[in-house]
């Protein structure tokens, strides 16, 4: 081979776009409407990505896993993903902290902030964004903050143990064109983060409740969670990996969501989801049969909308 031929294929080489592997992880429910609803928004982010062209071969999405079944995954995207390639992992579930150790509820024994940070160390990718939507959720940033990699969590700390809704929303950014604040056609992990954080805020402004999960990010890999990044100046840098971290390219679903029919069933959807959180908060002054009968017709309908949405 002649020396400018392997030059022209070095540089070809070196030209060669990075690719994004994508992990989304359904933990445990404990409870049928919880597990329908983890594994709902888990399908919701597997769709939105392979709707915007990302290769089948790069989206990994697991429904309630064992602790192994995990670890099986990550020794093969270890050997899988290349070190100019991105990574990108989403939690949904329920996390607990216990002052010491954050853990991931799965089948199983529970996979704990320093074993999934251990995991994520041995893949070789250039970046890396871990969105962590659990309860508990910011009990896990001292374990998972790492130079080049972000860190999302539903809430700001491990104190924060009631079941969260930020994944709906952090779902909800990755196919909602307002989400892209910049118009550029693509949501970064930091607009990503902005359009669910706000929402979730909205939620509880507008159910009249007291917030419990405040959602924070991590990018610089040495500091605390933050809630909003810092201006842009030579001594503040949280938020600027975050702001160039591409999560999604709007394309198809950008489409979708013109579509009259389409943008109705997610209002519809909306509707039921929070419908279904105003039943579980006002459960303790139910009769119990009479909340689950409710419960039932509301997950039943919010399957079939979720299927109308998906056709």
């Amino acid at each position: 081979m002649n020396l400018r031929l392997l030059a022209l294929l070095s540089l070809a080489a070196l030209a060669a776009p990075a690719a994004t592997f994508y992990v989304t992880i359904s933990g445990l429910g404990g409870e049928p409407d919880y597990d329908q609803r983890f594994k709902m928004w888990a399908q919701d982010i597997d769709s939105s990505l392979k709707k915007a062209g990302t290769p089948d071969s790069n989206v990994l999405t697991l429904i309630a896993p064992t602790r192994e079944q995990i670890r099986a995954r990550f020794a093969s995207l270890a050997s899988a993903v290349k070190t100019t390639d991105n990574l990108v992992v989403v939690l949904i579930g329920h996390g607990t902290f216990d002052g010491v150790e954050y853990k991931f509820n799965v089948t199983g024994p529970d996979l704990s902030g320093a074993e999934l940070a251990t995991l994520l160390d041995r893949v070789p990718s250039a970046r890396q964004l871990v969105v962590v939507t659990t309860s508990s959720s910011g009990g896990s940033i001292e374990f998972l903050r790492k130079p080049n990699r972000v860190v999302i969590t539903a809430t700001k700390a491990g104190s924060e143990k009631n079941a969260t809704i930020f994944a709906r929303y952090w779902a909800e950014a990755l196919r909602e064109p307002s989400a892209d604040v910049d118009k550029n056609e693509s949501v970064s992990a930091l607009e990503a983060f902005r359009y669910a954080q706000r929402k979730t805020k909205e939620f509880f402004d507008t159910q009249k409740r007291l917030a419990t999960e405040h959602s924070v990010f991590e990018d610089t890999g040495k500091g605390a969670g933050v809630a909003a990044a810092a201006a842009p100046d030579a001594d503040n840098v949280e938020g600027r990996l975050a702001a160039s971290f591409t999560v999604v390219r709007l394309g198809a679903n950008a489409a979708a969501s013109k579509d009259p029919a389409k943008k109705a069933l997610l209002e519809k959807k909306e509707e039921l989801e929070q419908a279904i959180d105003q039943l579980k908060y006002e459960k303790a002054s139910m009769p119990a049969e009479d909340y689950k009968k409710q419960l039932t017709r509301l997950l039943l309908e919010l399957a079939k909308t979720q299927e109308e949405i998906d056709k």
